[in-house]
């Protein structure tokens, strides 16, 4: 059976997960309703549609009261 003869440095150890280990960040795609960035196969945050089907209905109300919160 295969044992290691020395021990494995921290550098060596901490390089070797360093690809294994990192966060990636979920791909983007443009809705083709409102073309807002929006995760794949999720309803679009922005417009409520998905394939084309409406299916959450947004409030423009609650959009413009939120960006007024956030710019003032």
């Amino acid at each position: 059976m295969a044992v290691p003869k020395q021990k494995k440095s921290r550098a060596k150890k901490r390089s070797r997960r360093a690809n294994h280990d990192k966060i990636t960040l979920p791909g983007m795609t443009l809705c083709p309703n409102c073309g807002a960035d929006t995760i794949p196969h999720r309803v679009c945050g922005e417009c409520g549609t998905y394939k084309g089907h409406e299916v959450l209905e947004i409030e423009e109300d609650t959009i413009d009261e939120e960006i007024e919160e956030v710019a003032g």
